[in-house]
């Protein structure tokens, strides 16, 4: 309530000991004449203005499922294509050879007469159920990661490109024949990615989120080549997915660090 104006003159005529003395003693007094001593104080400088209260911070949305769209998208294709093979009788735990040529397996003599599109849908597919969870685990785990920082278009071209890049190391080192399925290569580009992206600090992170990741990222892949050295692991097709998503985030980091 504002003080009325004749109120406000007769207090203008008191002296600064007078006033406080009213502040001080809220409870004896008025409200209205409290608040007109508090009013002259302010007015004479003896104490400073109220600060207006904070304004409410904007509403942001929180992160949630959309930031990992593609990953859930891509990890849901991957199952997808495994129990449409299970659905047609395929062997869940362990598919015969001739069964993932049949689905599209990266297949030397097939990819030379010309079936490229199996460079790509070799991707998609997995030599079991162990196989799709393990790579079903690893793609979910470096894309909750990487796309908040790369964004959904980003993440799909470095998985696709990758991928692509690990089919072709494969066949590259395999020079008599392979027949070979799984996303790992695509996974490894995107743990490729981010190893480019935090060594070279384009998401702007603090220095030690940059660590972390970084560090966490080359335990992973470290960790992957250590335990799979068996018989059966096309390690060919995981180092040429690894190198095609280093190399491709490249572009993407100097243009990132460019905007700051």
């Amino acid at each position: 309530m504002e003080p009325s104006s004749s109120l406000a003159d007769a207090f203008a005529r008191k002296t600064d000991a007078e006033l406080l003395y009213l502040t001080q003693h809220p409870g004896a007094f008025q409200p209205a004449l409290v608040e007109a001593a508090w009013a002259e104080l302010r007015r004479r400088g003896q104490v400073p203005a109220p600060e207006p209260p904070p304004r409410p911070a904007p509403a942001t949305a929180v992160p949630g499922l959309g930031s990992v769209a593609v990953t859930l998208s891509l990890a849901g294709l991957n199952l997808l294509v495994f129990l449409l093979m299970v659905a047609s009788g395929v062997d869940a735990l362990q598919p015969s050879g001739q069964d993932l040529i049949a689905w599209g397996s990266n297949f030397t003599p097939l990819v030379a007469r010309g079936q490229w599109w199996r460079l790509l849908t070799a991707c998609v597919l997995h030599g079991g159920v162990a196989h799709l969870l393990l790579n079903t685990y690893a793609l979910l785990v470096i894309g909750a990661l990487l796309e908040p920082l790369v964004g959904r278009t980003r993440l799909l071209l470095a998985y696709l490109l990758s991928g692509l890049g690990g089919s072709l190391a494969s066949l590259y080192w395999h020079a008599g024949w392979v027949n070979s399925v799984g996303a790992s290569g695509a996974i490894f580009g995107l743990y490729g990615a981010m190893l480019t992206l935090t060594a070279t600090n384009a998401a702007r992170l603090s220095r030690s989120a940059r660590a972390a990741l970084f560090v966490h990222t080359l335990y992973i892949v470290g960790a992957n080549f250590a335990t799979g050295l068996q018989p059966g692991i096309d390690h060919a097709a995981h180092i040429g997915g690894l190198l095609a998503g280093a190399v491709l985030a490249w572009p993407l980091s100097m243009g990132m660090r460019a905007r700051g």
